[in-house]
């Protein structure tokens, strides 16, 4: 087996979720991922690039994923017949607080001398609480690490001191230490997703399941290319806001990526997959003139594949007329989060915008050759009541009314947690929150709670954890309804919904019930609870498969794909050469 200079595991939110009772609830239906958000970080991605374009070793692996599609899969087993010289672990969502901790316990077990290192948004965030477990070496801070990682990699392997490692919370002889941050990178083209990377992965272990990004990929696979590291928009619920950005990462401004590295990267995904390819981050933050190029770069290219754009902030209408002339297939996602303008003004202060300006947006958009439109809201903001939250699904009931099959509209609960770093977390008073958890294991010992209404981090002055759940499913169950009235899904579908919401408050009421009359589950209701992830938790607050996209009869190019197989058998059969 091929030597692993750094094996990157991504851990399941909750460690043993396959032996646990919990409802996990609708708290990942408008993501790709499960519950057990096993969809990794892009940032697999350009550590992997980073690091093997300078000549280390890197493998992935998905152990979320594994868990879940082999019951019998021994974690243990797995990671004892590896031999890696360092592994990486992503605390990157905050709901991976507990799966992450016991996958490093478990690290340390198998290979007790193996350096430790943690890294993401949430590591960050927390990084002095991390250092003090005996299963954490090392916790890199920051969105930017590549270039730190490879330094700290390179002096491990050569036992070199590591105080000049920028970024860098460590232990030495059991004192804890803090390196200063290193500046950041002023564009984001240092790292790339190179799929032909991963790709050259599967082949060298031989392992197609530990990179596969989500549960039902290859039935919706989606791509992902960043345009942006920071933001300009200051969400007051979001960890990844301007305001969280400049806590955690000290980043005062968007880092964005050059036209030509952003399209060269998508043109790289459209050589082997003819799926979607999301632009994460609003494009239009970086300008006009940057967006144009962007497009003119996209036409030259000729990419087919359809290119997904999310927009925070309402646009001027010239800018979707400019899309629609350089880019033949492209879809819109819209993040309202409520169609009350005051609740908007208080979750984005910076940016705000008046609904007869989205509605006009949308009407240009379906006017042009959009291909389909999403709208999103969001139950859990501040000053936001059970009035306002049905007032958003008669509003879903009016766009539906004044546009066509392409839009559709979404409701989820902000879930399980608000993110550390933004305002609502740090100012919770201010906005009306109350936490329950403020600590990394106080939010760990949340996600083994009994359900989510019990996992939830925060209630508001305007609702409690009780009637955030009970409004969850109320709004669910009428959008459904309007969604089968105007024709958005498919009636099997929408009957299948109708019922999982209903055994879903059975379940929550029994629960609830249990708690409150201090009784447990009778084994029946264990039963239907181990291990459970999609019964109860999945298609809740609509068909997940509402979120897929376009199919081809054939999704992938093989052609691209058997390039990239010769290729590796070529650089294997040259490098086997060398060794003599």
């Amino acid at each position: 087996m091929s030597a692993i200079d750094l094996l990157l595991l991504h851990p399941p939110s909750v460690y043993d979720f396959r032996r646990k009772t919990i409802m996990y609830g609708p708290i990942s239906d408008l993501i790709p991922s499960s519950p057990v958000f096993e969809m990794y970080p892009l940032g697999f991605l350009t550590m992997t690039d980073y690091l093997e374009s300078r000549g280390l070793k890197v493998r992935i692996v998905n152990l979320a994923l594994r868990m879940m599609n082999d019951p019998a899969f021994d974690v243990a087993k797995f990671l004892a017949r590896l031999k890696p010289r360092a592994i990486g672990i992503d605390l990157h969502w905050l709901p991976h607080a507990h799966g992450s901790i016991e996958v490093a316990k478990l690290v340390k077990k198998c290979h007790p001398q193996v350096p430790v290192i943690f890294g993401g948004l949430s590591a960050t965030y927390f990084h002095r609480e991390l250092i003090e477990l005996p299963q954490v070496d090392y916790v890199l801070r920051g969105d930017a690490i590549e270039p730190q990682l490879f330094s700290l990699l390179t002096r491990l392997s050569c036992g070199q001191a590591l105080d000049d490692v920028a970024n860098l919370t460590w232990k030495f002889a059991d004192e804890v230490r803090i390196n200063p941050p290193a500046p950041l990178p002023v564009t984001a083209d240092y790292a790339d997703l190179k799929p032909q990377r991963i790709m050259k992965m599967v082949l060298r272990y031989r392992d197609l399941q530990s990179v596969l990004p989500f549960n039902g990929w290859w039935q919706n696979p989606i791509t992902a290319v960043f345009t942006v590291k920071g933001c300009a928009h200051e969400c007051a619920t979001c960890g990844g806001s301007h305001q969280a950005n400049e806590l955690i990462n000290i980043r005062h401004a968007p880092t964005f990526r050059s036209p030509q590295n952003l399209v060269k990267n998508i043109l790289d995904i459209s050589r082997f997959s003819k799926g979607p390819v999301f632009l994460v981050g609003d494009l239009h933050q970086a300008g006009e003139e940057h967006v144009l190029q962007v497009l003119k770069g996209l036409k030259s290219a000729h990419v087919k594949n359809e290119i997904v754009f999310e927009v925070f902030g309402m646009p001027p209408l010239s800018y979707l007329r400019v899309i629609d002339d350089h880019v033949a297939n492209w879809s819109l996602e819209l993040s309202p989060e409520s169609n009350y303008e005051q609740i908007r003004g208080v979750q984005d202060e910076k940016v705000f915008y008046k609904n007869s300006e989205m509605e006009a947006v949308i009407r240009e958009a379906l006017r042009l050759r959009c291909h389909r439109i999403d709208v999103f809201f969001m139950i859990g903001l501040s000053q936001q009541t059970r009035a306002s939250v049905l007032g958003s699904i008669d509003y879903c009931e009016k766009l539906f009314q004044t546009s066509d099959a392409r839009l559709s509209c979404f409701i989820s609960p902000m879930g399980p947690f608000v993110d550390p770093g933004s305002r609502c977390f740090e100012e919770p008073e201010r906005y009306g929150y109350s936490l329950f958890a403020r600590t990394l294991e106080e939010h760990r010992q949340l996600l083994v709670q009994p359900s989510w209404e019990q996992i939830l981090n925060y209630e508001t002055r305007w609702m409690s954890r009780e009637e955030l759940v009970d409004v969850t499913y109320d709004a669910a169950e009428v959008l459904n309804s309007l969604k089968l009235k105007y024709g958005r899904i498919e009636s099997g579908r929408g009957q299948e919904v109708a019922e999982r919401i209903n055994r879903a408050r059975a379940l929550k009421d029994r629960l609830r019930q249990g708690r409150t009359e201090q009784t447990v589950l009778n084994p029946t209701e264990r039963d239907m609870l181990l291990g459970e992830i999609h019964d109860f938790s999945v298609s809740t607050v609509c068909d997940k498969r509402e979120l897929f996209w376009r199919n081809h009869p054939v999704n992938f190019r093989w052609l691209g794909i058997l390039r990239t197989v010769f290729d590796f058998c070529y650089e294997e059969i040259f490098s086997r050469w060398r060794r003599g």
